[in-house]
């Protein structure tokens, strides 16, 4: 079946990403063709240049955001540097040949093939000797433009996920297993599932306290907390680690998936002189956590 295809790396699936699929699901239907997401499983950045580009989302997650859109097909490709080496009329040309491309829908300002000096006149120009009908999909002109995957990934580094999931149209989240730790939390009444086996290709947010969701086994959202840091108050060095304290909870969870999703930070991590004072401040943050999601519709953040 011909095909209406749109071309990104999705990564995170924000706001820009969802105007531009709408667009293409606009587009196909005046036509009458089927939809096509084609993305790429790894980033062109560290394919071509060993960037070690840092992600949004894991790949799992991605395709899972583009299906739940309604599209009809998703062309997953490797970027390789064959691939690379393709102008944007070869790049055409394959998806026309191989996946029956009848028309293409770029965003506003999407560059791709080999020649970046190309913009959307060459594109649409040199889709026509194809048969392929290069339509430009309109800019996501909403309450938090300009969004790109660049500006969410800085939200998220420097600590502002509230500003990150605004963008995102959902929370950042990272998934992993809970492992063993230090179990100072539980001394102190505040038990923490240690996040780990987490991919290392996903960016981390800043250290700090955060208001998170976090999720066992594919199950409920639970209310929680999290700490992202070092410990500075037990440890004199440590690696950077996920603690997460659930609310009215205490259950062990050893070995078991969990994803955590960070909804708005607290505060930076900070050394305290005690235990008994770190543990005054937890209660304050647990208490402030339980204020936001008073105030909020939870529904609302899942």
């Amino acid at each position: 079946m011909a095909i209406a295809a749109t071309i990104g790396m999705f990564d995170g699936f924000h706001l820009g990403h969802r105007t531009l699929v709408e667009s293409l699901k606009r587009e196909a239907g005046k036509r009458g063709l089927a939809t096509a997401v084609v993305t790429f499983r790894d980033h062109p950045q560290n394919v071509l240049h060993h960037a070690g580009q840092k992600r949004i989302c894991t790949l799992d997650d991605r395709i899972q955001c583009i299906a739940d859109q309604g599209v009809d097909y998703l062309i997953l490709m490797d970027f390789t540097p064959e691939l690379a080496a393709l102008d944007s009329t070869a790049f055409m040309m394959l998806l026309r040949d191989r996946y029956h491309l009848r028309a293409l829908v770029v965003g506003f300002n999407h560059r791709f093939g080999h020649n970046r000096s190309e913009g959307f006149d060459d594109y649409r120009v040199n889709g026509a000797r194809l048969g392929v009908e290069v339509v430009q999909a309109a800019e996501y002109a909403g309450e938090y433009a300009p969004v790109s995957s660049s500006i969410v990934r800085r939200y998220i580094a420097e600590g502002d996920v509230e500003a990150a999931m605004h963008r995102l149209y959902h929370p950042f989240c990272l998934s992993g297993t809970v492992v063993h730790g230090l179990k100072n939390g539980r001394k102190i009444g505040f038990p923490t599932a240690n996040v780990g086996g987490y991919s290392p290709q996903v960016i981390m947010p800043a250290n700090g306290v955060y208001v998170t969701l976090a999720q066992i086994d594919g199950g409920d959202w639970l209310p929680s907390m999290a700490n992202i840091g070092t410990r500075p108050t037990v440890l004199t060095e440590g690696a950077i680690s996920v603690e997460v304290n659930i609310f009215d909870f205490d259950a062990d969870i050893y070995d078991r998936r969990f994803a955590v999703r960070f909804i708005k930070r607290l505060r930076s991590e900070q050394h305290y002189a005690s235990l008994e004072e770190l543990k005054q401040q937890l209660a304050a943050d647990r208490d402030a956590s339980i204020r936001y999601f008073l105030e909020k519709n939870i529904n609302q953040i899942i």
